[in-house]
C-alpha cells in the first residue's frame, strides 16, 4: 500500500462570512478537503445583498479598497471580473457647521498636508492650529498611540473633529482619539515616526504616492452588489467540492490524537485542521479549552454596532439633488446620522436598475453612541429623513424604505491593537493545525479580511501536523 495516493486533508472552516469563504477557496487550490459551517442561515457576513422597491441594493458593506489586490483577485478568481465596477462619481462633501461643503482633498484620512481648502470646515483659530505644526517639538509616538490623540497634539482637535472623525469613523465607526494610528493608518504612524512636522510626514506620503504612479479608482463595487460577492465565491468552493452547511453552529471544539474534533447542534465532525472564522467572542468561546490565554484576549475585543437605512424615492422627487455620491458628517456637528450615500449618484447599476427610482442610504450608530440602534425602524426613518431635510432639503417621502441593524458589527481597534493580534497568533499558533482569520485581526475592509484568510489558509497547510497525518494516512 505504500503507493497509495496521500490522503487530502479535511480542513473545516468555522463562520462563513467573506473572510471564511475565502479561506475555503484558498484550501481548495491548495487540495485540501474543505467543511464550511456556517451558524446563521445566510453567508456572508457584513456582506449583504437586498434589494428596495426591486432595485437590487448593499444592505451591508457597498466597496471594497481597489488599490490593494486581494479582494479583486478574489472577485476575478470566482468569475466576477465583468462585474467589477467603480463608483460613477467620489464626488463627497461634509455636512458640517450647517453647511456642505467639498470634501478637501490632498490629505491622509483627515490629516491635511496644507491648510489652505480648509475654509470654512475649520474656524480661524483651527486653521492657524494647524499652522503651528511645524513650529512645534517633536512629539514622540512610542509603540503605538491614538489617531487622534497624535493629530491633535500636532494640529488641533479641530482637524480631528471635523475630518479625521467621519473619514475614520466610516471605516471603523469608532472613537478616532482612541484608535490605534498604528493599526488604522499605518504610514501615518510611519511619518510620525520620522518626521518632527505632521504636515511635511503627509506631504511625503503623499509624494510617494505619486512616485509609484498609482491610477484607475481607489474603490470598487460589484453590479449587483458587494454583497453579491460571498455568494459567488461559496458557489465556487462547491464547484471544487468543498461542503457549506448553513445553520450549523460551532459549540466547541477540542484536539485528538489525530487532529480535532468539532461539535455543532448536530454532529461531531474530525478534522485535520481548523480555521477559525469569527468574530473575537465567538472564537474565544471556542478557544477557551485549548487556549485559555488566546480566548482572555479575544474576548476583550470590544465592538461597534451601526444600523444601515435604506430609502427609495420617486426619482422625479429628488431631481435636484447634488451630483454627488454623498456625504459624512462630523459627531461633534450633534446629528443623528453619521453618513449619507447617494447609490444613484455613486454606482451606475443601482441607477440603471432603478429607472424612475432614487436610492440613498444613511448610517447611524458608532462606538459609544449607539442608544439609536433599540429605537423601532420607522423612528430611525424619520430621523434620516430629518437629517436629509436639514442637510440638503429633502422633503419628498420615501416609497420604499429598510433599516438594517449590524449589532456588533465592527471590532475596535484600540491602542495596543497589533500587539494584541500578536499574541493571539503566537498563543493559537501553538496549537497545531489551527488558525484564525477575519475582521479582527489585519483590517476590517474585504481586502484585509481575504489576505488574513489566505495567510490562515496557507499556514494551515503548511504545518508539519498536517504533513505527518498525510504521510501516515498514505502508509496504510
Amino acid at each position: 500500500m505504500d503507493n497509495a495516493p496521500a490522503r487530502a486533508p479535511h480542513i473545516v472552516v468555522v463562520g462563513g462570512g467573506i473572510s471564511g469563504l475565502a479561506a475555503a477557496h484558498r484550501l481548495l487550490a491548495a487540495g485540501a478537503r474543505v467543511t464550511v459551517l456556517e451558524g446563521s442561515a445566510v453567508l456572508g457576513g457584513k456582506l449583504l445583498a437586498g434589494e428596495i422597491e426591486g432595485v437590487p441594493v448593499d444592505l451591508g458593506a457597498e466597496s471594497m479598497l481597489a488599490r490593494r489586490p486581494e479582494g479583486v483577485e478574489l472577485a476575478r478568481a470566482v468569475g466576477l471580473e465583468d462585474r467589477l465596477q467603480a463608483p460613477a462619481t467620489a464626488n463627497a462633501a461634509l455636512w458640517t457647521r450647517g453647511a456642505l461643503r467639498p470634501m478637501p482633498t490632498g490629505h491622509v484620512m483627515g490629516v491635511p498636508a496644507d491648510p489652505a481648502g480648509l475654509h470654512g470646515i475649520l474656524s480661524a483659530e483651527g486653521l492657524a492650529r494647524v499652522a503651528q505644526d511645524r513650529d512645534l517639538a517633536p512629539s514622540e509616538v512610542g509603540e503605538d498611540i491614538g489617531v487622534g490623540e497624535f493629530v491633535a497634539k500636532r494640529v488641533g482637535r479641530e482637524v480631528v473633529d471635523r475630518l479625521v472623525e467621519p473619514l475614520l469613523g466610516g471605516v471603523y465607526a469608532g472613537d478616532a482619539y482612541k484608535i490605534s494610528m498604528r493599526a488604522a493608518v499605518p504610514q501615518l504612524f510611519e511619518a510620525a515616526r520620522t518626521h518632527s512636522s505632521l504636515l511635511d510626514g503627509v506631504q511625503d506620503i503623499q509624494a510617494r504616492a505619486a512616485a509609484r504612479q498609482q491610477t484607475g479608482p481607489v474603490f470598487a463595487g460589484l453590479d449587483g452588489g458587494i454583497g453579491t460577492l460571498p455568494g459567488a465565491v461559496a458557489d465556487a468552493v462547491r464547484a471544487q467540492g468543498g461542503d457549506i452547511r448553513t445553520g450549523t453552529p460551532v459549540l466547541a471544539l477540542a484536539r485528538t490524537a489525530d487532529g480535532w474534533r468539532i461539535r455543532t447542534d448536530s454532529e461531531l465532525i474530525d478534522a485535520d485542521g481548523v480555521i477559525l472564522s469569527t468574530p473575537a467572542w465567538s472564537a474565544s468561546t471556542l478557544l477557551a479549552e485549548e487556549s485559555p490565554a488566546a480566548a482572555a484576549e479575544l474576548a476583550e475585543v470590544e465592538y461597534a454596532s451601526m444600523a444601515l437605512v435604506t430609502l427609495a424615492f420617486r426619482r422625479s422627487d429628488l431631481a435636484g439633488l447634488a451630483e454627488r455620491s454623498g456625504f459624512l458628517v462630523p459627531p461633534v456637528d450633534g446629528r443623528t446620522i453619521k453618513a449619507a450615500t447617494f447609490s444613484t449618484h455613486k454606482w451606475s447599476w443601482v441607477k440603471e436598475r432603478g429607472s424612475d427610482l432614487f436610492v440613498l442610504r444613511t448610517s447611524i450608530g458608532r462606538y459609544g453612541e449607539e442608544r439609536h440602534l433599540d429605537w423601532d425602524d420607522a423612528d430611525l426613518v424619520d430621523v434620516s429623513l430629518g437629517d436629509l431635510g436639514e442637510a440638503v432639503g429633502l422633503s419628498a417621502k420615501p416609497v420604499a424604505t429598510a433599516v438594517n441593524r449590524w449589532i456588533g458589527g465592527l471590532p475596535q481597534y484600540p491602542v495596543g491593537h497589533l500587539a494584541k493580534v500578536a499574541r493571539i497568533r503566537a498563543q493559537v499558533a501553538e496549537l497545531p493545525g489551527l488558525r484564525v482569520c477575519g475582521a479582527v485581526y489585519d483590517g476590517v475592509g474585504i481586502p484585509a479580511c481575504v489576505a488574513s484568510a489566505q495567510r490562515a489558509a496557507d499556514e494551515i497547510i503548511a504545518t508539519s501536523t498536517l504533513a505527518r497525518n498525510t504521510q501516515s494516512d498514505a502508509g496504510q
